[in-house]
């Protein structure tokens, strides 16, 4: 079963990883037929937030078709999803989705110094129209657990009412999967490159 192996500086918090891969010997049929089902599909493996997802196959499945549509289907550009993926997984200190998406953003379009700022906490300046419209969407969202109406009309009027619901839902996965993974302690693939994130202070 491929799954880059994880690298214990890059663990969520203190202490060892909580839900690690289990050995290939102790699944069951369904938890079989799901990792399998990752194997085959755009990820080709198990790793990340499915490594925990696998002690209920069913949730992981229905996890994983929903962020496959948020992902690589959606009507956002991939510069955008990158862009509020990278926000989320800041927003929540977790060091495997923005190690894993900071060179997707920049692969995107999404400027080294735009990374940078967010890596710190810190409100990227000179963004591209549609980028500060999705961050303010975002950044608002995760701060208030709503938007205004201000935002919403300017990111209705850029993106669509689409665009808008994929958007929100791409936020809330994001910080669902990064929730589980910091409870779970799941590192960072070994193969991630870059300086990650620190948490902020308290």
């Amino acid at each position: 079963m491929p799954a880059d192996k994880p690298s214990s500086s890059h663990t969520q918090g203190s202490g060892a990883e909580r839900m690690p891969l289990p050995e290939a010997s102790t699944l069951n049929d369904e938890q079989r037929g799901a990792a399998q089902a990752l194997i085959d599909g755009p990820r080709k493996g198990v790793y990340g937030p499915f490594l925990p997802l696998l002690r209920s196959p069913q949730l992981l499945d229905r996890v994983a078709k929903l962020g496959e549509y948020l992902r690589f289907e959606s009507v956002l550009d991939a510069r955008i999803r990158e862009l509020v993926t990278c926000a989320a997984s800041r927003h929540v200190s977790n060091q495997f989705e923005w190690q894993m998406h900071e060179p997707l953003a920049l692969k995107a379009g999404v400027s080294q110094a735009t990374l940078d700022a967010l890596r710190v906490g810190a409100r990227p300046k000179q963004l591209p129209a549609d980028e500060e419209i999705a961050l303010d969407l975002a950044r608002e969202l995760l701060a208030t657990h709503g938007v205004s109406d201000g935002t919403y009309g300017v990111a209705s009027e850029q993106f669509g009412e689409q665009g808008v619901v994929e958007l929100t839902t791409l936020i809330g996965y994001f910080v669902m999967v990064s929730w589980l993974m910091n409870v779970a302690r799941t590192p960072a693939l070994a193969s991630a490159t870059g300086p990650g994130i620190k948490p902020f202070p308290v």
